[in-house]
């Protein structure tokens, strides 16, 4: 076991989460002082404050005009089920999955929907061809590989002239990622990734051919409430002024108004931040043996949810089992420092770690991580490299 020294300087925020993600740089709960709790959402407060999350959500991320954008429950899973439920059916389906949330909507639209989809796959790490999709089917993907730090790196595969709908599940990638809006049809996120936000709401976009298929098409299956989006064949426009389905926590709805005024108030974007964050690890990885990014093509590299893989041959040529517990020790031991909370990899991930590069964290801050990293990994003893056969 090594005695390297222990690095002089800490992260200022130790929250490296994937979500719920860090705060803004400089966030206290005085930011919430103006919450209009208390209220009903309903009420002229109350809708004001809903409609100014929609239009500065639009603002800054350039959504089209006639794109709608609704405030939805149950975060972003509940506004892919909401998109999935009420639009697909009425074409044939194919479903794009590299990554564990990515499989769930599979398992959604096969096991529950029964629609009988193709399935396109690639393994932890890697992206599917994409120019084997047939997007006169229905496409639902996401666009940044949450649990694999893998992403899309452009629309280009994406014809303009499509008969399906793109359905995409944008979580860990809006605000972080240029989206290519005249190419999605269906965006989904919530606040609590790039923007640091509070959970338990999602937003849905829908684009002009989203509306028109909602208005000419009635699925098979009932839906439940929180997912019905029309009223008499007309889509409820109500849903994507504020008039949220149902009650929404108006703390969070405060908290996300002030992470999208100073993400606003930047000289610069998020998505800038973020990549200026990415370049930081990467410099690090690319002088450091022991660590490797997990996305294998660098164009498909994640700027926001950035996995890595423990390469040192001590630690890659063990046992899986072992390999992972290495990896976990290696995270317990910077959050007992107090240097890094939550950058285990996601429990369905290869073993590893998984650090937030969002625009909320600082970069001096991952900067000083690294140097912690590689105090850790030095400090732990390494397991058996199983024999070659």
């Amino acid at each position: 076991m090594s005695t390297a020294a222990m690095p002089a300087r800490k992260p200022g925020n130790p929250c490296f989460s994937s979500g719920p993600c860090a705060k803004r740089p400089g966030w206290t709960v005085d930011a919430l002082a103006d919450a209009a709790l208390g209220r009903s959402h309903r009420s002229k407060i109350g809708k004001a404050k809903l409609a100014d999350v929609i239009d500065r959500t639009r603002a800054l991320l350039g959504v089209p005009a006639d794109y709608r954008i609704g405030i939805v429950p149950a975060s972003d899973t509940g506004a892919v089920e909401m998109a999935m439920w009420s639009l697909l059916g009425a074409r044939p389906v194919t479903m794009l999955a590299w990554e564990s949330f990515g499989e769930g909507w599979v398992t959604d639209v096969n096991k529950q929907l029964k629609l009988g989809a193709t399935v396109i796959t690639a393994p932890y790490g890697e992206l599917p061809d994409l120019t084997k999709v047939d997007f006169d089917t229905d496409v639902v993907f996401t666009w940044n590989g949450t649990t694999s730090g893998v992403r899309v790196p452009n629309g280009d595969v994406i014809p303009a002239d499509r008969a399906g709908l793109t359905i995409c599940d944008a979580t860990s990638a809006a605000f972080a990622q240029a989206l290519p809006w005249d190419k999605l049809d269906v965006v989904t996120f919530s606040w609590q990734k790039a923007l640091g936000g509070e959970a338990a709401h999602g937003i849905l976009i829908l684009s002009p051919r989203a509306v028109e298929r909602l208005e000419s098409y009635t699925p098979a299956w009932p839906l439940p409430k929180l997912f019905r989006m029309t009223k008499g064949g007309k889509l409820n426009e109500g849903i994507f002024k504020g008039e949220t389905i149902n009650t929404p926590s108006m703390l969070a709805v405060e908290d996300a108004l002030d992470a999208l005024k100073w993400a606003g108030s930047l000289p610069e974007t998020l998505a800038d931040r973020s990549d200026r964050n990415l370049a930081a690890l990467t410099a690090w990885v690319e002088r450091t043996q022991w660590v490797d990014f997990l996305a294998v093509d660098p164009a498909t590299r994640s700027n926001t949810s950035v996995c890595l893989k423990i390469v040192d041959p001590a630690v890659a040529g063990a046992p899986e089992a072992e390999q992972a517990a290495f990896a976990k020790a290696l995270a317990a031991k910077l959050e007992k420092e107090g240097v890094a909370l939550d950058i285990g990899a996601y429990r369905d991930a290869p073993p590893g770690l998984r650090i937030w590069a969002g625009g909320t964290v600082e970069t001096a801050d991952l900067e000083a991580l690294t140097e912690w990293l590689d105090w850790a990994f030095a400090g732990l003893d390494k397991p058996v490299a199983e024999a070659a056969e």
